[in-house]
């Protein structure tokens, strides 16, 4: 499962690829994929991306005008950068966002079709979807402890909680 680190580099390297370029187009294979109807996923294509960023494990595609583009991988969600208009073959294939340079692929190896993608508008919008739980990279060890001990929870149950530590999963709270 993709989990802090690995979305960062995900940021990391898609940043890389479409950062500034303007999404010509989405397509969407998997129609349990769009969790949001407003604004509209039309809305995005041909505008610029101007953001990336990480909202505990989602990554957050912000475009001009202030519309962002929130990911959630889940389990078994990978993102593949291929070349342009590379075709989605469901059911692996969720959807592909077109840019001029290429064409980012969103896939799920899993049967159970977890992964969603939500299109907000605004730091609002980003605010609803983040679980709000302590960004353990830059928290003193004060505050890890503070949260660690705030309920009581078995150590693996308060690791994998989003509300309590944004980012960790199973495979690092092991």
């Amino acid at each position: 499962m993709p989990e802090l680190p690995d979305i960062t580099v995900y940021i990391e390297a898609i940043e890389k690829r479409i950062l500034g370029q303007a999404l010509e187009h989405v397509r969407i294979a998997s129609p349990f994929l769009l969790r949001s109807v407003a604004p509209p996923i039309g809305s995005v294509e041909g505008k610029k991306v101007m953001a990336l960023r990480r909202i505990g494990k989602r990554i957050a595609i912000g475009m001009e005008g202030g519309v962002w583009l929130v990911l959630h991988l889940m389990i078994a969600g990978r993102l593949h950068w291929k070349k342009a208009g590379t075709k989605v073959s469901p059911p692996r294939g969720l959807a592909a966002f077109d840019f001029p340079k290429g064409t980012l692929l969103w896939t799920e190896a899993g049967s159970q079709k977890r992964a969603s993608l939500h299109v907000v508008q605004g730091e609002e919008g980003l605010r609803e979807l983040d679980p709000g739980g302590l960004e353990v990279l830059e928290a003193s060890r004060e505050e890890f402890a503070k949260a660690l001990t705030a309920e009581n929870h078995t150590l693996k149950l308060s690791l994998t909680y989003p509300r309590v530590f944004c980012g960790i999963g199973m495979a690092y709270s092991d």
